[in-house]
């Protein structure tokens, strides 16, 4: 076996993998300009307004997920051509097209009443909490930027998944590090010239670019499913759709709810300089994060496919090989991201004052490798159309909420720390095991899909 196999550096894996290294070496150039560029109140709008964006998740509803599942389900019965075109079962092609129709619909209007509800939404937050932070920042044009950038990103969301479901995973991926070289372009434009703030609408813009010109050349086969009679085989929202979806979107929240609300919560409760330190640093270890899933992100449509065609042996060979090189691959990363951060005093004490303390980054290190491997057993079970995490994802957000609310008054970015280490280390990573171990045991026996897939609704 070759040393690139041993390490699952597939095709997909290898271009996700190319992407998010990408992002890493934008991320860390932009930080260094912001340090540069931005002082430490800026760096606290900085990351706030990118932890506000980041409610799209809010809109979306996690129905990404479920366009790339049922578009994996339905293609295990057809051939898609180079042409554009779409053979084989009459039905499955009904209602793939019926998945694009549908979800096209859904985007739109998702993005139009994410747009009418963040943008005031992010006036009134930043107004309110802005006279208590010294210093003019012009945050209005940046703001309304990102959410017009956001609103166009999330437009584009489920073509994407969509076109992973029918298998072009390694096409994805490879847009994607285009994307990630134009994102840091873009992000590094604006830092050059000044208008730092700029740099997440700017980051989105750029991604939005590079993926319409992927999608143009993809417009033959879109249109063909876009005219195609759907008939009496229309993917039913309400009973295929929903009941997964919903679940999807709780867990969805939540995650937002246990990582980037910290954000918001310190720049209102103890200024923009903490929030920008818990920023930065989150910012970090989330580039690790995903940096490792790129052996299991990939992996979806895979899992799909392979449960579609009853491979359940083969599935769980493959998600326990892909989970081991995510989690090597997150522990070589983070030991190197531990030694530069003790090292960091040392040799570049600005940028050190900028992040968090060493050992509170180490406390966010370990919170996130346990959320790696959460995420990691999700792309397994949600590939079965079914989400097992809805209530365990709540208990966690409130958890780290409730710990956030009493220790981040007082003790700050530790208070806030330690709450994410204990949501997602030490309730998130235990629960996501168990549900892990309990579902293995009733998909792995014969004919046991309905009844998994009952378990997990």
């Amino acid at each position: 076996m070759s040393l690139r196999s041993a390490m699952g550096l597939d095709a997909s894996v290898t271009y996700s993998f190319l992407a998010r290294s990408v992002s890493i070496v934008g991320s860390a150039g932009t930080v260094l300009l912001i340090v540069r560029v931005l002082n430490p109140i800026e760096q606290g709008y900085y990351y706030t307004l990118l932890s506000l964006v980041a409610l799209q998740v809010v809109f979306e509803m996690g129905m990404s997920v479920v366009v790339q599942q049922l578009a994996a389900h339905e293609c295990v019965h057809l051939r898609l051509n180079m042409d554009g075109t779409t053979n084989g079962n009459i039905e499955a092609h009904a209602r793939l097209a019926s998945v694009l129709q549908l979800s096209l619909r859904w985007y739109t209007i998702a993005a139009a009443i994410m747009g009418l509800f963040l943008a005031p939404l992010g006036m009134a937050f930043f107004e309110m909490h802005s006279a208590g932070n010294q210093g003019s920042i012009a945050w209005r044009g940046p703001w309304l930027m990102g959410v017009i950038a956001s609103m166009a990103g999330l437009w584009c969301a489920p073509l994407y998944s969509f076109l992973e479901g029918c298998g072009q995973v390694r096409e994805v991926a490879a847009m994607r590090l285009w994307q990630a070289v134009a994102a840091t372009a873009m992000a590094w434009t604006a830092m050059a010239l000044h208008h730092g703030l700029y740099s997440p609408a700017l980051v989105i813009l750029g991604q939005v670019g590079a993926g319409l010109i992927f999608l143009s050349a993809r417009r033959r086969f879109f249109f063909e499913l876009l005219q195609h009679s759907i008939g009496d085989h229309r993917i039913r929202w309400r009973t295929e759709v929903w009941p997964f979806q919903w679940r999807i979107a709780v867990s969805w929240v939540s995650s937002y709810l246990t990582v980037q609300i910290f954000i918001p919560i310190l720049f209102a409760i103890r200024g923009a300089v903490e929030s920008g330190q818990m920023g930065m640093t989150l910012s970090i270890t989330g580039y690790m994060t995903i940096l490792a899933l790129s052996w299991t992100s990939t992996k979806a449509t895979p899992f799909g496919r392979m449960i579609a065609s009853r491979q359940f042996h083969a599935l769980d060979r493959l998600f326990r090989r892909t989970l081991g090189q995510s989690l090597a691959a997150y522990a070589v990363v983070a030991l190197f991201a531990c030694g530069g951060m003790y090292s960091l005093r040392a040799v570049a004490p600005g940028l050190a004052d900028r992040l968090l303390p060493p050992h509170l980054f180490v406390a966010l290190i370990l919170g996130a490798g346990a959320n790696c491997a959460v995420q990691c057993v999700g792309t397994l079970l949600r590939s079965f159309k079914h989400e097992p995490f809805l209530y365990q994802s709540l208990v966690v957000a409130v958890i780290a909420l409730v710990l956030a609310a009493l220790t981040a008054p007082r003790w700050g970015n530790a208070g806030a720390s330690l709450s994410y280490l204990v949501a997602t280390g030490g309730v998130a990573l235990p629960s996501a095991l168990t549900i892990l171990v309990r579902a293995r045991r009733r998909y792995l026996k014969p004919g046991i899909l309905q009844a998994f897939s009952g378990e997990a609704a």
